[in-house]
């Protein structure tokens, strides 16, 4: 399998190469050459396939030759170590939790993925890679996690001061080791601008830096892993399938259009924002114009101009109409988001935090118009990730999970950094 840039001015690549760089030289994401539906027979049998082997048949026509097949298995089985229960929280909408991993949020999956990966590619090199990602809140801490004490990686992780909330502060400030937490002046926009500069940047070309943000295919592909567990549960009620992304860097939505692209029978999807609408607003005028990101309690999703929508372009064709046919978007406000947490708490005891809770909007609302369907949203985070903001709402109080009383008493570390004269004077050190 090669890899081109989307800005189609770099030399094509192989996986292996594609997840050491992160982005191409000329700037662009990479994406794949070819897209391979899988067979009918693997999605008649889908229910009577583990986790692990739907994730193997999916993502293996994307590494190629680049890791054996019985490496790619174990580095499988090492990432899906935990569940992904589906709950159902009224008549026809689910909730499929992707939070049970060990720093309890969606990007454990992908974090864990990258990571195996990269250590098997330096296995017998003496070498190192930095990893230099950006988080607007849980990727700091699935990233720390997934990389910490593999040898041939060191992670340098940039995010907001004041703009993640302090258990996901606690996630990637205090674990040590090769791993090194950058407190920027800014919000997550230059963090993530401070990351691309630095892959551009001919005098860090000797830190030999790739990134674990949803730009990298190995964070991103495994993605996908999600949308074909939730068909697995809901293929026998053999109703249309809609379902709603809480969508801020937009990786996961498109992780899913990836999976429908290979086959999988998703009717419609929804692109769920906060009031950083800049996809919502490209649907009803055809302009994508960048913007920049406002605060609300959906941090996470507090992006202007989320990375992956270039690649949701290029897998509709770069045309505007065919975004109709199977996806929408929607932005919702802090008060609609505080509505729908009551709303869900209220009907079924159900918790939600505020990333799900706007999954959720968006899927009742594209439900309106489909009677007949069923519908999934996705909740990325654990509730206890935004206790203060859950507790005050719910006024309740939210125990507290194993993974998370292991950080609470950990001395935060970082250094903080205001310009990208900061950050690469840190690199150079």
């Amino acid at each position: 399998m090669n890899y081109y840039s989307l800005n189609k001015n770099a030399l094509k690549v192989s996986f292996r190469e594609a997840v050491i760089q992160g982005l191409a030289p000329d700037k662009g994401l990479y994406f794949p050459e070819t897209i391979t539906p899988l067979s009918r027979v693997f999605f008649d049998s889908i229910e009577k396939l583990s986790n692990q082997e739907i994730a193997f048949e999916t993502i293996k026509q994307f590494v190629g030759k680049d890791i054996p097949e019985n490496e790619l298995k174990r580095i499988i089985e090492e990432t899906l170590s935990f569940d992904f229960p589906l709950i159902q929280v009224d008549e026809n909408s689910y909730s499929l939790e992707l939070f049970n991993g060990p720093t309890m949020a969606f990007k454990d999956v992908g974090a864990r993925f990258m990571s195996r990966c990269l250590a098997y590619f330096n296995r017998d090199k003496n070498q190192k890679n930095t990893v230099l990602v950006a988080t607007s809140g849980d990727t700091g801490g699935a990233v720390a996690s997934g990389f910490l004490g593999i040898e041939s990686v060191e992670v340098v992780i940039l995010y907001p001061s004041g703009k993640v909330s302090d258990i996901q502060e606690k996630q990637l400030t205090t674990l040590g080791q090769n791993i090194k937490a950058l407190e920027v002046d800014g919000v997550f926009d230059d963090c993530q601008d401070m990351v691309k500069r630095a892959f551009l940047d001919a005098d860090l070309k000797s830190k030999k830096l790739t990134s674990a943000n949803s730009i990298n295919i190995a964070r991103w592909l495994p993605q996908m892993f999600y949308f074909f567990f939730a068909y697995k549960e809901l293929k026998k009620y053999n109703k249309p399938l809609v379902i709603s992304c809480p969508s801020g860097n937009f990786g996961n939505i498109c992780a899913g259009i990836l999976a429908k692209k290979l086959g999988l029978p998703i009717h419609h999807f929804v692109a769920s924002t906060n009031a950083n609408d800049t996809v919502p607003e490209f649907l009803k005028t055809g302009k994508y114009i960048p913007k920049p990101s406002k605060a609300t309690i959906s941090n996470a999703m507090d992006v202007g101009d989320p990375s992956n929508f270039i690649r949701i372009q290029e897998l509709y064709g770069n045309n505007p109409d065919n975004f109709e046919k199977d996806f929408s978007s929607y932005s919702f406000t802090d008060e609609e988001t505080k509505t729908a947490i009551v709303s869900l708490y209220k009907t079924s005891k159900y918790i939600a935090e505020p990333h799900g809770a706007i999954g959720y909007l968006g899927l009742k609302k594209e439900l309106e118009n489909k009677l007949d369907a069923i519908g999934v949203f996705l909740e990325t985070a654990h509730p206890i990730k935004f206790s203060e903001t859950v507790e005050e709402i719910l006024s309740l109080t939210i125990p507290i999970p194993e993974q998370i009383k292991n950080v609470l008493d950990k001395e935060k570390k970082s250094l903080k950094i205001s310009s990208y004269e900061d950050l690469k004077a840190f690199l150079l050190s």
